[in-house]
């Protein structure tokens, strides 16, 4: 049974983070295994006995699944992958606390560092997220990068768990038609595979040429998303870039809870 890894440092994100892990793994069937990276030195018997606490408060949640748990020493960003590979993990889930207080946790600050060395697509959740809401409303970002198109089997999987409705984002970064023309070939083959898969689903082609990032996540308040899927390597836009590449911005910025995939990751999502 594949696990779902879920890193943990005692932040109201992070358990937030193991609560959403619980509905997803429930309805995948798959155990979790909580991750707790300590420092150098620091004594592991409260950290164990606080752990075991909080997984026995949350054991009536769990149907039919295992919540385990491992203390690991070294990097946050590198256990966290090196865990994700050694269970062969479907994802990995992580709390993160935006650009107020971004270094406020372990977790917040290494979550980047996480999402570019994990094995397998890193599920990113702020800590003021409704986690009461449905997953209804599903944003994937397409533009004319040929890799753009690789998030879509893992947010399908997603969308068909939950019943979600997948809103399909077709990003002009250019007046080029042949740029056009490859964002709206693209977008037009994705539509086919959600119908494939009977997945509910909408479109919407806007002018991204100013900001990917803003314009991504104007749509996603304007349809109040539960998700965006992101691939870490995306197309830039030509001006007015923010702080760092797009997936950095993404998870700086965005309210939304973040999927990001890497390019390489494609196989992975199909386990």
């Amino acid at each position: 049974m594949n696990k779902i890894i879920v890193g943990f440092d005692f932040s109201t994100g992070s358990a937030n983070a193991v609560d959403l892990t619980i509905d997803i793994a429930n309805k995948w069937q798959s155990d979790i295994r909580l991750v707790y990276v300590k420092k150098e030195g620091e004594d592991e018997t409260p950290l164990r006995e606080e752990i075991e606490r909080r997984n026995a408060g949350v054991a009536h949640l769990l149907k039919g699944i295992k919540l385990e748990y491992v203390i690991r020493e070294g990097k946050v960003s590198e256990q966290l992958a090196a865990q994700a590979e050694e269970d062969e993990a479907l994802m990995i889930v992580v709390g993160t606390h935006g650009m107020s207080g971004f270094e406020t946790n372990w977790i917040g600050k290494n979550t980047y560092r996480t999402i570019t060395e994990s094995p397998v697509p890193v599920l990113s959740v702020r800590e003021d997220f409704d986690f009461r809401k449905d997953l209804e409303n599903i944003v994937i970002p397409l533009d004319s990068t040929t890799e753009t198109r690789q998030k879509v089997p893992f947010a399908t999987r997603m969308a068909k768990t939950f019943g979600s409705t997948i809103h399909l984002l077709g990003l002009y970064t250019s007046d080029s038609k042949d740029i056009k023309g490859l964002v709206n070939g693209y977008v037009e083959q994705v539509e086919k595979y959600l119908d494939k898969y009977d997945v509910k689903h909408t479109t919407k082609y806007v002018d991204a040429k100013k900001n990917l990032t803003v314009t991504t996540l104007e749509y996603a308040d304007k349809i109040n998303a539960d998700l965006i899927v992101i691939m870490t390597e995306q197309e830039k836009a030509l001006t007015s870039w923010l702080i760092g590449n797009y997936a950095q911005q993404m998870l700086h910025l965005s309210k939304h809870p973040i999927l990001s995939i890497r390019p390489e990751q494609i196989g992975s999502q199909s386990r």
